[in-house]
């Protein structure tokens, strides 16, 4: 028996941005709180917008509850429409996924979220009618394809006021003057220059209006094929070595056509080869690193893990979690691009060679490979305004498909892959090996892989700069003259309060390398293990790198492709990238030079913040690095306060414009969810039936030979 509070007949109505408009909605819908089987929950009302789904209950129209970290435009309750995944009906208990048109309407409504949240609605004491309606709308306003002109970035665009500060000092790369400064920068405009010759987009419509190629380049050559086979520059080196992409030719072409584009790109390379450019290195990465549809496989595989609806199943998961974590090969993809990152950094630092990035549109995996490249060689990207602005260069200017590859149309998931989002847990992976490297935080990497489905910003909505200039001077759904006014994402303050902006910014990051501790070799910080794949205790061979030759087929399975060695993919020789690999970390960590990710073992770890925030289970109680960023930022601020006391004594004026500093007094009272979700209940491991443990003896032993290295009777973190 379940008692029910009876739902109090109050209207709350949903808070409605410029241009949405409310479609649909149901009273009576319970939500349930997902903490355990005892189905607790609170009555409201469920209703769609053409921006969201969003739940309203009686703590919705009060402030009084509201968080520290709270984001202006989506609340805890909110699901954008694009932010949907997929929708499950519960009919007699069974679960089936919803799509198109329904002849039965479901008791229980189950949505996960791309950003990992799942939400249980109960519908049981809701009115028909309502139900009918209300499944149908969410159904059809967030599966079915749509027409970009229909997305809520044109509705918002075209009601919303235009008052916000706009760039942030992220340089957007849309004139000629932002790539000339960038030239500039890194001291590449010797050798290459900034070119018009795209104008009006009568080159390519993928390209982006200015780029930059090497001078020798001629127009002709540029207009010959479309900008394909063209040598794209990306960065320079310190030492004039310069990171270049390509767009390649289609494979398939008849012999004439194949010989003169041969012949093409001979010239390009003998042209370049030559003084005073460096030697070339051609990298093909649809050889050398894995498939879309690898990627996208992993990728769906992993976030099975973490969409969980209830404490039942997140233990089930836990038992079996390193050998689960394994077969996704999510992390093993991680770290081949890593290391793909590495060679690529060997070849400029060390070889001083120019490296050519070759791919079929060079809008995917050579925007993730570029882009780490340069965090980790340019301390500039490891900014808040370098990063974004390395953002805008290589993906949105750079012409990545978001439309396509997050598939907010749903128009095609064969173009669907999270191919942005393995850029951020490569990121990832670098902030929490080298965190005073880095300006911002692993907050601020979560926040921005949420605003991937946040369209009221036009910054990952388009598939290019064509795209978006064509669409942003065309009729609004109104009758409105000019242009539309998209907002950039970049601009913080849109989503965030300034307090909340905090969490945002690194306290410990950096800022001037200080030559007293440079002789000290960083710490190496104490890694939570079962977040990442377990080594073995077996003595290495000599032959094998760090792991023996097993023929056991579950160690296999556990280990993959020999975890601990390098994954060799280009014709290098693996002595010389090991090392480079070895002589840099055997070395003091310069913060502001070249970075290396350490991808050896379980070095390779999950994104915890992004990917277990949501689970209660999975909570630390006064831990997690929320602990420690409480205690740094009261520091702070009572470093603060002795400033303003001493300034005042001298009689000084106080300017104060140190990052914004949120109250956190007690941090023994947060855990490690925050500053996403509240503090939760305690979690308890339930006992294990005997047939459970039946069960996995059966599979190769899997607890015997886990036990040994790890104490499989903890929490996944």
């Amino acid at each position: 028996e379940i008692h029910i509070k009876e739902p109090i007949e109050k209207e709350v109505n949903p808070r409605l941005l410029p241009g949405e408009l409310l479609l649909c909605e149901a009273s009576t819908v319970y939500k349930y709180m997902q903490e355990d089987g005892s189905n607790r929950g609170t009555y409201g009302k469920l209703v769609c917008t053409n921006f969201k789904i969003s739940f309203l209950d009686d703590d919705s129209a009060s402030d009084d509850n509201e968080p520290q970290f709270k984001n202006k435009i989506v609340g805890e309750n909110d699901i954008t429409l694009q932010c949907v995944d997929q929708i499950y009906g519960v009919y007699d208990e069974k679960k089936k996924l919803l799509t198109g048109q329904l002849r039965k309407y479901p008791e229980k409504l189950i949505i996960y979220c791309k950003d990992l949240r799942v939400f249980n609605f109960c519908l049981r004491y809701t009115k028909e009618e309502e139900v009918k309606r209300i499944v149908s709308g969410i159904v059809h306003h967030s599966q079915t394809p749509k027409l970009l002109k229909r997305l809520f970035l044109f509705s918002y665009a075209s009601a919303a006021p235009n008052n916000t500060d706009g760039r942030n000092q992220t340089v957007m790369f849309e004139t000629l003057e932002d790539w000339r400064d960038e030239l500039e920068r890194t001291k590449g405009n010797v050798k290459y220059k900034a070119v018009t010759t795209n104008e009006g987009y009568r080159v390519s419509e993928k390209l982006p209006l200015y780029f930059v190629v090497p001078i020798c380049i001629s127009e002709e050559s540029i207009l010959k094929y479309e900008g394909r086979g063209i040598p794209i520059w990306c960065w320079s080196c310190h030492n004039g070595a310069a990171l270049l992409k390509m767009s390649a030719f289609p494979k398939e072409q008849d012999d004439s056509t194949s010989q003169m584009q041969k012949a093409f790109l001979d010239g390009i390379y003998k042209t370049i080869s030559k003084p005073p450019y460096e030697l070339l290195k051609m990298d093909d990465l649809s050889s050398s690193l894995p498939s879309l549809q690898d990627i996208q496989t992993a990728y769906t595989r992993f976030k099975q893990l973490f969409l969980i609806d209830n404490s039942t199943d997140f233990w089930a998961t836990d038992v079996k979690w390193f050998s689960l974590l394994e077969s996704t090969n999510w992390l093993e993809i991680i770290r081949r691009v890593l290391k793909k990152a590495i060679e690529v950094a060997e070849c400029l630092e060390i070889q001083h060679t120019n490296v050519l990035l070759i791919e079929e549109s060079a809008t995917d995996l050579c925007c993730v490979i570029s882009s780490l490249v340069q965090v980790m060689m340019d301390s500039y990207s490891r900014t808040k305004s370098g990063f974004q602005s390395l953002i805008q260069k290589e993906w949105v200017i750079g012409g990545h498909g978001f439309l396509d590859r997050c598939n907010h149309l749903h128009k095609s998931e064969k173009e669907e892959a999270p191919v942005f989002l393995l850029l951020l847990n490569c990121v990832w992976q670098l902030v929490q090996q080298y965190p005073p490297a880095f300006e911002f935080t692993e907050t601020y990497l979560t926040v921005l892989s949420d605003s991937l489905y946040v369209p009221i910003f036009s910054t990952f909505f388009f598939n290019s700069q064509h795209q978006r200039d064509t669409n942003k001077s065309g009729e609004s759904l109104k009758t409105q003259s000019g242009p539309f006014r998209f907002l950039t994402v970049w601009d913080w303050s849109v989503q965030f309060d300034p307090k909340a902006q905090a969490f945002l910014n690194n306290p410990l990051y950096a800022e001037k390398p200080k030559p007293d501790k440079s002789q000290r070799k960083t710490a190496r910080f104490k890694h939570q293990r079962q977040l990442s794949l377990p080594l073995t205790q077996a003595k290495p061979s000599t032959k094998r790198g760090f792991f023996r030759e097993e023929t056991d087929h579950l160690i296999k399975n556990i280990l993959g492709k020999r975890i601990g060695k390098f994954i060799n993919s280009s014709d290098e020789p693996p002595n010389s990238l090991r090392e480079f690999y070895d002589s840099w970390h055997s070395k003091p960590v310069d913060y502001h030079g070249l970075l290396l990710p350490r991808i050896d073992g379980p070095e390779i770890r999950v994104w915890a913040q992004r990917y277990l925030r949501w689970i209660p289970e999975a909570q630390l109680h006064g831990g997690g690095t929320i602990a420690t960023a409480a205690k740094i930022l009261d520091l702070m601020e009572e470093v603060q306060s002795l400033q303003v006391k001493m300034d005042e004594e001298h009689s000084q004026a106080v300017s104060g414009d140190v990052h914004s500093v949120p109250m956190l007094r007690n941090s023994a009272r947060l855990s490690s969810l925050f500053p996403f979700a509240l503090l939760q209940r305690q979690s308890v491991k339930p006992a294990l039936p005997t047939s459970t443990w039946k069960d996995l003896e059966d599979e190769d032993d899997l607890v015997k030979r886990d036990d040994e290295f790890v104490d499989l009777s903890g929490d996944m973190l």
